[in-house]
C-alpha cells in the first residue's frame, strides 16, 4: 500500500510539470559569418534590439542576430510540428504557412490548413513589425500542443510574407509568453489559455538556459524544477504587466554605479540574447570592463583578459544579481565580445546572457518574477 501511495504521489508530481526541451542552435549571426556576408548584412540592417518595445498598435519583435534557443510544438489534427522561440518579450504565436512565398519561408516548415480537421480561419489580418522588415499574414485557430498540453481553439498567426532576416533564424516561428495587453488584435496568448482552461496546476512557467551548447535548456509550464537552481528564490514584483517588466535599482562594477543611476526599468526577456540598455550606460559598462566598441556598437575584448575582467552586478528591487566575465563575454572563431548591447532607449533588456545565470520563474497570478542562481 505504501509503495502504491508513493508511486501515485510521484505520478501526480510529474503531471504538474510540462517540460519543453530547448535547443541552442546556430545563431543567424554565425550562419551569416560562415557565408562571409555578416559584415555586409549588418551595414544594411543595423542591430535594433529595442524594436520589439516600440508601441505602434501592432506586435513587434526584435531583429536579433544572436537568437538561438528554440523548442518544438505542434499545431493541428493530425499534428504538424514546428520549432519556435519561446519569447517572454512578445505575446503572439505565429508560424509560416504554405501560402508564404518569401525566402524566409522556403527553408522553414510551413503549416498547411487543409491537412488539419480542426483548423478555422479567422477574419483579421496580422502584421508584426521588425527592426528590418515585417511579417504579415492572417489569424486562425486550431489545436496547439505544447509540452504535452493540448490547447483547443488557440488563435495564432499564419505568415504570408516574412522579412528576409528570418531566413537565417533557426526556428520556424515565435511563441510569445508576455501579457495579452500587448498582443496583436488582443489575442489571448497560449499560456493565458492554459491557465484559463486549467491545463496547468499553477499559473506560472519557468525557464532554464544552459550556460553552454550542451543540452538541458527547457521551459516548464505549470511548475518549478528545483534541480536547476540553488539557494533562495528572490521574488520581484512587476512594475508593468505588459512585458515581464521590473524595477532595476542600479548596475555596479567593483561597488561603483556605472549605469542605471537612480533606478530604471528592465525587462526579463528570453527573446533577446544580450543585455541591452541606453547607449551611454552600455558604453560606460563596456569601458569599465576594458572593451573597445566599434562603429556597429559591438564591444570586443582580448580573449586572454577574460579571467581578470570584473563582475557586473544588477540590483533588482533590492536583490543583487552578479554576472561574471566568463558569462558576459562570448567567444567564437571571430574573437571575443561582451554581451552588453546598445539599445538607445531608457528601457533595459535582461536577455539570455542574464537568464543563463539565473533560473527565471514567471508567475502571472501574483505578477512577480522569481530569480535564483542556476546550476
Amino acid at each position: 500500500m505504501k509503495l502504491l501511495l508513493v508511486l501515485s504521489a510521484l505520478v501526480a508530481f510529474a503531471e504538474c510539470f510540462h517540460k519543453i526541451p530547448l535547443i541552442k542552435g546556430k545563431t543567424a549571426r554565425e550562419a551569416l559569418q560562415e557565408e562571409g556576408i555578416w559584415e555586409e548584412y549588418r551595414k544594411e540592417h543595423p542591430y535594433n534590439p529595442m524594436a520589439k518595445f516600440y508601441q505602434s498598435g501592432t506586435e513587434s519583435m526584435t531583429n536579433d542576430a544572436d537568437l538561438s534557443y528554440y523548442g518544438v510544438i505542434s499545431i493541428g489534427t493530425p499534428p504538424q510540428s514546428f520549432s519556435v522561440i519561446f519569447d517572454t518579450g512578445s505575446s503572439n504565436l505565429w508560424i509560416p504557412s504554405v501560402y508564404c512565398s518569401s525566402q524566409a519561408c522556403q527553408n522553414h516548415r510551413k503549416f498547411n490548413p487543409k491537412e488539419s480537421s480542426t483548423f478555422k480561419w479567422g477574419n483579421k489580418p496580422l502584421s508584426i513589425q521588425y527592426g528590418t522588415g515585417s511579417m504579415t499574414g492572417y489569424l486562425a485557430s486550431d489545436t496547439v500542443e505544447v509540452g504535452g498540453i493540448s490547447v483547443a481553439n488557440q488563435v495564432f498567426g499564419l505568415s504570408q510574407t516574412e522579412a528576409a532576416f528570418l531566413a537565417h533564424m533557426a526556428a520556424d516561428g515565435i511563441l510569445g509568453l508576455a501579457f495579452q495587453t500587448i498582443a496583436s488584435d488582443d489575442v489571448v496568448p497560449v499560456f493565458d489559455m492554459m491557465v484559463k482552461e486549467r491545463l496547468v496546476s499553477q499559473p506560472l512557467f519557468s525557464v532554464y538556459l544552459s550556460s553552454n551548447s550542451a543540452q538541458g535548456s527547457e521551459v516548464v509550464f505549470g511548475g518549478i524544477d528545483s534541480s536547476h537552481y540553488t539557494g533562495e528564490i528572490a521574488w520581484i514584483p512587476l512594475s508593468s504587466a505588459t512585458y515581464w517588466q521590473i524595477n532595476m535599482d542600479s548596475v555596479t562594477i567593483n561597488g561603483q554605479t556605472v549605469a542605471c543611476s537612480g533606478g530604471c526599468q528592465a525587462i526579463i526577456d528570453t527573446g533577446t540574447s544580450l543585455i541591452v540598455g541606453p547607449n551611454s550606460d552600455i558604453s560606460s559598462m563596456n569601458s569599465r570592463v576594458g572593451a573597445s566598441t566599434n562603429q556597429y556598437g559591438e564591444a570586443t575584448v582580448n580573449c586572454r583578459d577574460i579571467q581578470s575582467m570584473p563582475e557586473v552586478t544588477f540590483t533588482l528591487n533590492g536583490h543583487a544579481f552578479t554576472i561574471p566575465a566568463s558569462a558576459y563575454v562570448s567567444q567564437s572563431s571571430y574573437g571575443c565580445s561582451t554581451g552588453f548591447g546598445q539599445g538607445g532607449q531608457q528601457l533595459w533588456i535582461l536577455g539570455d546572457v542574464f537568464i543563463r545565470q539565473y533560473y527565471a520563474i514567471f508567475d502571472s497570478s501574483t505578477q512577480t518574477i522569481g530569480l535564483a542562481k542556476s546550476v
